[in-house]
């Protein structure tokens, strides 16, 4: 039996990176996950990942599934339909967002407007629409994304993607402490510099991706970046009833960053 055996959970940008990782370790926890985003490609990747894993794994039947489904969570009729049909969950976790460079004069009013839809709105619009579903069932737990640059520390040329991170923090903490009583449990997680597509996306824009990348890893006193799978670990366990004394929290797991 899995940590998650008997949850449903529903998960956003599940298509590569953290949200891939965190897919695919709910599942192996006995989780059945609805992993949604707005790359049919990479939808397509991951369930042709874990039809390998199922079948080289020893665990076999024990692990639970993965289903895909195109969301854009950018588009609330997307949102509606897709909660309705998917129906109750016991674990949602809001892993999709946006990483905006720049400071308040660089921030026009599109940048400004997407990251506040995709990085708050989104998440908004998710919690309040799977909400009543799982305060009826008795209970669940919400995971959200944010951010070590948010109100946890300040990281220059991120003025907005603080920003909403900050509000990420400020929402989750809001749900925690509203529905404490009705067994909904809300935490966020707030990563260091992660190894992922969209970072080494964003390195290569730059000028020098070398000189990109070693300024990332200086940024942890562990002097390397971390790893989806590590995040995913902490998802794993804020969706599990191993951590039902925990809600209303930012978890930190940056490498160090912030506490050195």
């Amino acid at each position: 039996m899995g940590r998650l055996t008997g949850k449903r959970a529903l998960a956003t940008a599940a298509g590569q990176g953290i949200g891939r990782a965190s897919v695919i370790a709910m599942a192996r926890e006995g989780a059945e996950v609805i992993a949604t985003d707005v790359n049919d490609a990479a939808l397509e990747s991951l369930s042709e990942a874990w039809a390998r894993l199922r079948t080289e794994s020893p665990q076999g039947d024990a692990l639970g599934q993965i289903v895909t489904r195109r969301l854009d969570v950018l588009d609330l009729e997307s949102i509606t339909e897709a909660v309705q049909a998917v129906g109750a969950v016991q674990v949602l976790f809001n892993c999709a967002g946006i990483v905006a460079h720049g400071t308040i004069l660089d921030c026009d009013e599109e940048q400004w407007d997407l990251s506040v839809r995709l990085n708050m709105t989104a998440m908004y619009r998710m919690c309040r629409a799977v909400l009543p579903d799982m305060i009826a069932g008795g209970g669940g737990s919400i995971v959200n994304m944010a951010s070590v640059a948010s109100s946890v520390i300040a990281a220059p040329n991120r003025f907005v993607y603080g920003a909403t991170k900050a509000g990420v923090i400020g929402l989750t903490k809001a749900i925690a402490c509203d529905f404490i009583g009705q067994g909904i449990r809300a935490n966020a997680i707030c990563p260091g510099t992660v190894e992922s597509p969209s970072l080494e996306e964003r390195m290569r824009r730059t000028d020098d991706y070398e000189a990109a990348r070693r300024a990332f890893v200086a940024r942890q006193p562990m002097n390397r970046l971390g790893r989806p799978e590590e995040i995913a670990a902490l998802v794993v366990y804020l969706a599990s009833d191993e951590s039902s004394y925990t809600t209303g929290t930012e978890h930190v797991i940056d490498g160090g960053w912030t506490n050195t």
